[in-house]
């Protein structure tokens, strides 16, 4: 599949058909109650998938390594980010844009995963552990970091017990885990009666779902020109030197040619839906408007448009 022939996928051009109704004014709207409805299934058919997945795959050292590997790049890409992004904004802002960009996009996953089948090119299902994974420990290290690098104290002080509370039981974060366990552990006749659901409904309702997103991201792309030049220099190039670096780390793991793309795509993404959820209690002086708009305004797209197709050239050059 060429580059060209990509971009004409039904998911992609929806997303720039949401991207488009905003350019044209269009009073096109989904309402909430249908994107939490849209947001649970993927998670769910996601999560579920990789269980069964999962319970077909030994847990080895080559499933193991790649597991840890995950975490640590979650814990490791806040404390990278943090100061590049502190040189424009204030602590709050940076950690909060710190723990965006070491979480990582579900959508982004669905979308390369897509890409994958597209192909035939086989993944494990421990790689959907890994999205799971990589949510807490990112927002855990932007916040600290926040309490670390303020300046002055407002006055408030962070229950860390909430904090942790509020990661873990995150809706998106609770609905992925338990999805993935719920697959892990039911028998193949089960995991054949839901799987029209869970497989043949997936690509139709993923485009609804990027639909919105570009709704979201055109409106939201404004809000960051407060910031000059450099959050969509940062937005562009983030993904390309995180991916860059995590499909070294991948190769040197022992990853397969599938788990390192999806690794890559994870480490290339930014949260949008978890993070903001997380930090809106626990960090709350933080401006949505900048960490969620950089995000999905800039590198969502970048990712979507140019970056999956990109980092799979790349990476299969280097496997094959």
């Amino acid at each position: 599949m060429s580059a060209w022939e990509y971009l004409l996928q039904p998911a992609i051009l929806f997303f720039l058909l949401g991207v488009l109704a905003v350019i044209v004014k269009s009073d096109l709207e989904i309402p909430d109650s249908v994107l939490k409805i849209l947001s649970l299934y993927l998670l769910f058919a996601l999560g579920f998938k990789g269980g069964t997945e999962l319970q077909k795959t030994e847990f080895s050292f080559s499933v193991v390594v790649p597991l840890i590997t995950a975490v640590a790049a979650s814990f490791l890409i806040p404390l990278l980010v943090y100061p590049l992004i502190r040189r424009k904004f204030g602590v709050a802002d940076s950690a909060a844009v710190a723990a965006t960009y070491g979480s990582v996009s579900a959508v982004t996953f669905m979308t390369s995963v897509s890409y994958l089948e597209a192909r035939g090119t086989p993944f494990g299902g421990y790689m959907v552990a890994a999205l799971a994974l990589m949510e807490s420990p990112a927002i855990l290290t932007g916040l600290v970091l926040a309490r670390m690098n303020s300046a002055k104290s407002d006055g408030q002080k962070i229950s860390w017990g909430c904090v942790i509370h509020e990661c873990l039981a995150n809706k998106s974060v609770l609905v992925l885990l338990g999805s993935l366990l719920i697959g892990l552990v039911t028998p193949a006749s089960g995991a054949k009666a839901l799987y029209p659901f869970v497989s043949h409904m997936f690509p139709g309702i993923l485009c609804f779902f990027l639909m919105d997103l570009g709704l979201v991201a055109a409106r939201r792309f404004s809000d960051l020109r407060s910031g000059g030049w450099l959050p969509f220099l940062f937005g562009l190039t983030f993904p390309l030197v995180s991916g860059s670096v995590a499909t070294f780390v991948a190769h040197l793991v022992g990853m397969s040619m599938g788990d390192a793309f999806l690794f890559a795509m994870l480490c290339a993404s930014g949260s949008y839906i978890a993070v903001p959820a997380a930090l809106r209690a626990a960090l709350p002086e933080a401006n949505p408007s900048i960490y969620v708009a950089l995000a999905l305004g800039v590198t969502f797209p970048f990712n979507l448009l140019i970056g999956i197709p990109m980092a799979y050239t790349f990476i299969s050059r280097i496997w094959l």
